[in-house]
């Protein structure tokens, strides 16, 4: 199996509108086994070497030939995106989902969320700052989990709008609030702010949409 041919897509009888229901997301915190988060803090490091990584002739074809191994053995372990345990594990920085800046949750609940985010080496901008597109990937993940929980229903992000205010640092924890600012039938219009200590990083507003049955 080749990167291109691995496919996420869940099969169909489970589909709604394309989505897992909200009431199962982060039910099972054994999925993937008592050793998945050390295995995506592994890859985590491997992505921080890789971004600012620059191998020797021999170093690299040496990395090749083992992620290449490394690929083929984990091709008996792919599975589609509901099965993943990294949309359960609540347990686990950002869920365990590799994709995102890893981060811990303090406050979760209709009223808003409160989490700790961390932008590492991977997410590089320029000059040790967080690039822009990862603050707003952070942002897109923490207001849909925001809107998820105060309307307990599937959205899609319609818009999201990124202020970016100061620099916004490598390695460092940072404080992030997301809340709902109001709601217009199907619209729900959310807001969002991302702080080193007292300064601010970067704001968000954005809008989701409710989902349709059916809709994807």
């Amino acid at each position: 199996m080749s990167e291109q041919q691995v496919e996420a897509l869940a099969p169909e009888e489970h589909h709604e509108g394309g989505f897992r229901p909200v009431q199962e997301l982060g039910r099972d915190a054994t999925r993937g086994g008592p050793y998945y988060g050390e295995f995506i803090e592994q890859v985590r490091g491997l992505m921080d070497r890789a971004r600012l990584a620059s191998p020797t002739d021999e170093l690299a074809l040496e990395a090749i030939a083992t992620l290449r191994e490394l690929n083929a053995k984990l091709d008996a372990a792919v599975g589609d995106e509901w099965d993943a345990p990294a949309w359960h594990r609540n347990d686990l920085p950002a869920r365990g989902n590799i994709t995102l800046p890893p981060f811990l949750i303090d406050a979760a609940s209709a009223e808003g969320v409160r989490a700790r985010i961390t932008f590492r080496t991977f997410h590089l901008g320029g000059n040790n700052a967080a690039h822009g597109g990862h603050i707003g990937l952070g942002f897109d993940d923490l207001l849909g989990m925001t809107v998820a929980l105060n309307t307990r229903a599937i959205t899609r992000t319609a818009f999201l709008h990124v202020d970016y205010r100061s620099i916004t640092p490598l390695n460092t924890e940072l404080q992030v609030h997301g809340w709902v600012e109001r709601r217009e039938g199907r619209k729900v219009f959310v807001r969002a702010t991302l702080h080193d200590g007292d300064r601010l990083c970067a704001e968000a507003h954005g809008l989701f949409l409710l989902l349709k049955p059916g809709q994807q």
